[in-house]
């Protein structure tokens, strides 16, 4: 799928700072930010959203969550905590078309958070 950013980021066309890399996950830093530390985990392999995460997709779902357990640990995050966002659909806020995790940390984060 060459029209979507996260594909084109994970094939490498589109430089990314890359914070944790595994055979089914990226991590990279998000462009903008909204805490200290703000670190976007994507699957290599095109899903739409959280709303294909399941039947032969749902295995998906465990790379996801342990890359970004991964990258909040490269980055220094598990000693004071981290949070994970995932939108689903325009209403839930997701912006691009291609499943991702948000890790938030580096500060203390209110809640509720929008």
């Amino acid at each position: 799928m060459s029209s979507c950013l996260f594909c084109e980021i994970a094939a490498g066309r589109i430089k990314a700072e890359i914070i944790h890399e595994d055979e089914g996950c990226l991590a990279f830093r998000d462009i903008s930010p909204k805490a200290p530390s703000h670190i976007l985990v994507i699957p290599r392999r095109h899903l739409d959203g959280l709303n294909d995460l399941v039947g032969p997709d749902s295995a998906a779902a465990d790379g996801l969550l342990a890359a970004g357990v991964m990258a909040a640990h490269a980055e220094g995050l598990a000693p004071g905590g981290y949070r994970f966002v995932i939108n689903c659909g325009q209403d839930g806020g997701q912006s691009v078309g291609h499943l991702h995790l948000h890790v938030l940390g580096g500060r203390p984060l209110a809640w509720p958070p929008g």
